[in-house]
């Protein structure tokens, strides 16, 4: 178990910016930075990361927390999973008190798949460098393809040997789980060596971690498949992986563009001829997936294709997925018989590069051109081109963006512009409608109650809105978000009083009263912390074991929307303190609002007992008494109200 101590100092440490930056591309906009959700399919950014108080929200799925919870969202890891990554990347030294043997027991699949993947990395890299199989094949093949030893190092090649079960025996005597070694593919039902006389390409995740593999036969047999990869498991998911994209995502991030080859050659030797920003689909047609992958760090995606028709085809097969992500795509194909990994062993770094630049041309445009040759003059063919340039046309989001590809594709295919401008619109409201089925499948069947329209109009509210409207919850979230987000702040000077003792002494005979009972909880949570000597902060709040006081402290802390930087232009607010200065007003004002909903509520229980007491009742002295605190309490309210310059009637 990690210590507390480890646990403070990475939280203390991680910043949330650095954290998520090395995952999704960000980008300043005021005192926050804002990038597209790596938790669902966005096309315009919601997720916003506030470096001053260390937090992530996205206003589109909701999803926030902090670095820790980032990466166990993103990663789905464990708490201390979580914890031990960060500390990777801080260089933590990681203090644990002794694990008991149920811990152990009860340790997750996942880590232990990774470790087994760890260990057969190690053993075919082990091979490649230190037997004499490896050596003589594995070795030499890529040196041949001209892999320096620092490259194939670095992307940790390896080789598989030809003995049937060499590497199973090693594992298990290494007491690893023969269940977890079928799982990932690295031994056979039959307990024999999956991978057997092959050169090993190791495939990692985008943090790093060993996901799968590839091995690629030497052999001239036809009848043996010349790729053969690990199956998907817990920890493999092939249509979410790109090959490369753990060493290419600064770079990538930096060119502001990711160049996409085919194979896992050509990402090394481009790497290794200093052009970076690569990475392949590791053997996939690409996929959404590995689209939102690139979308992360960069809008600009460039294809790389063999320049023979197998390439033409292949260019043509599947790229409005990458429209519809908004993606600027282009494509750059080769001279024959060229792929990537030899046009630039020939042509070296620099023609390389500027080849690419010389001959990218827009996807539309060249999917345009192509299928433009193939009519010749036949008329029904050339109609079903239109049909496929339109469909694609229609896939792109930016309207303005569209709007110019429709002129420049109707004067190349001697169209009116009007007539491809309908078509477009056609196919953009086809798709529309598709869309709408697929995620609302119960909606298949035409609407012919004009109702229904109002009815799946609705919007959805949360669980407790409901009960914001009908009773003082409002009021009680307005407090408890002060709370969260000024509760560390002195509220007095002269006797060092925080804001949040200031709240706690003013509720404490309101709070039996609280409707919503999360608002109730996170008082006596923080009376609790209070009652110890401790005021929480922001980092109490956001890492609090209650999933419930987390999220809304998250919530509460984060906004869509951020202040102008007038200060920075010497301008400054006249007549009141800047926003974040005026928690003072807005405690005194949120709780008065507060208390006089509370008084109101009282005051009419205390008016229905009045009013309904039989006359026995009224001769009474509890009676007396109560007509007494009636008084009182009409009083106090009418003191309330003068504070807040409200009239009660």
């Amino acid at each position: 178990m990690i210590t507390q101590k480890t646990i403070q100092e990475v939280m203390n440490t991680a910043k949330v910016e650095e954290v998520i930056g090395d995952f999704i591309n960000l980008r300043r906009r005021g005192v926050n930075m804002i990038g597209n959700c790596p938790f669902h399919d966005e096309k315009t950014p919601s997720f916003t990361v506030s470096p001053s108080k260390n937090i992530y929200k996205c206003f589109g799925c909701g999803k926030g927390g902090d670095s820790v919870r980032f990466i166990m969202d993103h990663e789905n890891l464990s708490f201390p999973e979580a914890i031990k990554f960060l500390a990777g990347k801080y260089r933590i030294e990681i203090e644990e008190t002794e694990n008991t043997a149920q811990e152990i027991e009860h340790k997750q699949v996942t880590d232990s798949l990774y470790i087994v993947n760890d260990f057969a990395r190690d053993y075919f890299t082990d091979v490649l460098f230190n037997r004499t199989e490896g050596k003589n094949i594995g070795l030499s093949y890529f040196k041949e393809r001209g892999f320096r030893e620092a490259t194939v190092k670095k992307f940790q090649l390896g080789y598989a040997t030809e003995e049937r079960d060499e590497f199973t025996k090693k594992a298990i005597d290494k007491k690893f789980n023969i269940d977890h070694l079928r799982t990932l593919g690295l031994t056979s039902k039959s307990d024999l060596d999956f991978f057997r006389s092959r050169v090993m390409f190791t495939i990692h995740n985008v943090s790093g971690k060993v996901v799968a593999f590839a091995g690629r036969t030497l052999s001239s047999d036809k009848k043996v498949p010349k790729y053969i990869n690990s199956p998907e498991s817990e920890i493999y998911n092939k249509r979410a992986v790109l090959y490369g994209l753990y060493f290419a995502k600064d770079a990538i991030r930096k060119a502001d563009e990711c160049i996409l080859v085919e194979g896992y050659t050509d990402v090394i030797t481009l790497h290794q001829g200093q052009v970076e920003n690569v990475v392949a689909s590791s053997g996939t047609s690409l996929t959404k997936e590995q689209i939102r992958l690139i979308k992360r760090y960069t809008q600009n995606i460039k294809i790389i294709y063999d320049g023979d028709a197998a390439g033409i085809k292949a260019a043509l097969r599947g790229l409005d997925l990458v429209l519809e992500q908004d993606m600027n795509v282009k494509l750059v194909l080769l001279p024959d018989g060229q792929d990537p990994d030899s046009f630039l062993a020939a042509q070296g770094t620099e023609a390389f590069n500027a080849y690419l630049k010389a001959n990218e041309e827009d996807f539309i445009f060249f999917k345009t051109r192509v299928l433009l040759d193939e009519t010749g003059n036949d008329p029904i063919k050339k109609s079903l081109v239109i049909r496929d340039i339109v469909s694609s046309i229609a896939k792109v989001q930016e309207p303005f963006k569209r709007q110019l590809y429709i002129r420049q594709c109707a004067t190349m295919l001697d169209l009116s512009e009007t007539i491809l401008n309908t078509e477009v619109n056609k196919g953009i409201t086809s798709d529309l409608k598709n869309k709408r089925l697929n995620e609302n499948p119960t909606q298949s069947q035409p609407i012919t109650n004009p109702d229904e329209l109002l009815i799946n109009a609705k919007p959805t509210l949360s669980e407790d809105e409901p009960s914001l409207v009908r009773n003082d919850g409002w009021q009680e979230r307005a407090v408890c978000s002060i709370l969260i987000n000024y509760g560390h702040e002195i509220f007095e000077e002269t006797n060092a009083t925080s804001v949040a003792n200031f709240i706690l002494d003013s509720v404490q005979d309101i709070l039996t009263y609280f409707d919503i009972p999360l608002y109730r909880k996170i008082i006596e949570n923080v009376d609790e912390r209070l009652k110890n000597g401790i005021v929480p902060d922001h980092s109490w709040y956001i890492s609090h074991p209650d999933e419930e006081i987390r999220t809304f402290a998250v919530n509460a802390l984060s906004s869509p929307y951020v202040y102008a930087s007038w200060e920075k232009k010497e301008m400054f607010l006249q007549t009141q303190k800047m926003p974040d200065e005026n928690y003072v007003r807005d405690v005194t004002n949120g709780l008065l609002r507060l208390q006089l909903r509370k008084s109101k509520k009282v005051i009419k229980e205390m008016e229905t007992y009045l009013h309904h007491a039989s006359a026995e009742e009224k001769a009474s002295e509890e009676y007396m008494i109560n007509l007494k605190v009636y008084q009182v309490l009409i009083g106090q309210r009418n003191e309330i109200a003068a504070k807040l310059g409200t009239v009660t009637l």
